[in-house]
C-alpha cells in the first residue's frame, strides 16, 4: 500500500512538468544523423551502351560493375510545427553530406577504383501524425519529400592514360516516408528517435576527351539510385 502510494505521489509530481505538443507549438531538434545509401547502379551496362561493348570489361573488370557509395555522420537540425497536437509539419536540414564514390572493380584501363567524393546537400519536409500526442512516449509517422542538391559534383576517373572526369549532371526530388518517437520531458524538453527512406537517382557521366577514338564530350555511364536509409538520434526543445 505504501509502495502504491509513493509511485502516485511521485507520478503526481513529475506528470505536470511534463510539457506535451499543441496546436501552435513549434518544436526544434538537434541530432546526430547517419546516412546509409541503399544504392542502385548500372555501370557496367550503361558505359557499354553509351561507349559499346567491352568497355565496361576493360574499365571495372565486369559488364555488371557498379557504382558505390559509402555512408558518413553528419549533424541536422530540424523544426517542426505542430498545426494540431496530432499533426505535425517538420523542415529537416543539414550541412552537406559526403560521400565517397568508388567502382566495385577495375580493369585494364583503371588505375584505381576510387572516383573521389560528392558533397549533397538533402532539405526535407514531412508531414507527421502524432499517434500519442499526449502521453510521454509519442510515437509518429510521416510522408513528404526531399530535395537533394550536388553541391561537388566532380569525380575523377584515374586511368592508365591520365585522369578523366566525371560529373552528377542533376539535382533531383524524391519522395520520403518516416517513422520515429519523441520521448517528452521536464520543461518542454525531449529525445527523439527518427528513421527515414528517401528516394532519389541522379546521372553519371564521363568525359573521355575523344581518347582513343571514343565519343567526345560528356557521355551517362550510369543512372544511379542512392536511395539513402537516414537514421538520426538527438535532443529537442518546445516553444
Amino acid at each position: 500500500m505504501k509502495k502504491t502510494l509513493l509511485v502516485a505521489a511521485l507520478a503526481a509530481v513529475l506528470v505536470p512538468g511534463l510539457a506535451m505538443a499543441e496546436a501552435g507549438d513549434f518544436v526544434v531538434r538537434v541530432r546526430a544523423t547517419y546516412i546509409a545509401p541503399d544504392e542502385s547502379s548500372k555501370l557496367g551496362s550503361q558505359t557499354d551502351a553509351s561507349y559499346g561493348p567491352g568497355i565496361a570489361n576493360a574499365l571495372y573488370g565486369s559488364s555488371g560493375a557498379q557504382l558505390q557509395v559509402d555512408s558518413n555522420t553528419i549533424p541536422e537540425i530540424d523544426f517542426s510545427y505542430y498545426i494540431t497536437k496530432n499533426i505535425a509539419a517538420e523542415l529537416i536540414l543539414a550541412i552537406g553530406t559526403r560521400h565517397d564514390v568508388s567502382t566495385s572493380g577495375k580493369g585494364a584501363l583503371l588505375t584505381s577504383t576510387a572516383l573521389g567524393s560528392v558533397n549533397l546537400l538533402p532539405p526535407t519536409l514531412t508531414a507527421q501524425w502524432h499517434f500519442l500526442p499526449d502521453q510521454q512516449f509519442d510515437p509518429y509517422v510521416g510522408a513528404g519529400v526531399s530535395y537533394v542538391r550536388a553541391l561537388d559534383n566532380g569525380l575523377t576517373a584515374q586511368t592508365v592514360a591520365g585522369p578523366v572526369p566525371i560529373n552528377i549532371s542533376r539535382n533531383s526530388f524524391g519522395p520520403a516516408l518516416q517513422a520515429g518517437v519523441d520521448w517528452n520531458l521536464q520543461d518542454k524538453w525531449l529525445v527523439n528517435f527518427d528513421v527515414k527512406k528517401i528516394w532519389f537517382g541522379t546521372d553519371v557521366n564521363l568525359n573521355t576527351g575523344g581518347a582513343a577514338g571514343t565519343i567526345t564530350g560528356f557521355q551517362k555511364i550510369d543512372s544511379l539510385d542512392i536511395d539513402p536509409w537516414v537514421i538520426s538520434f538527438g535532443i529537442g526543445k518546445k516553444f
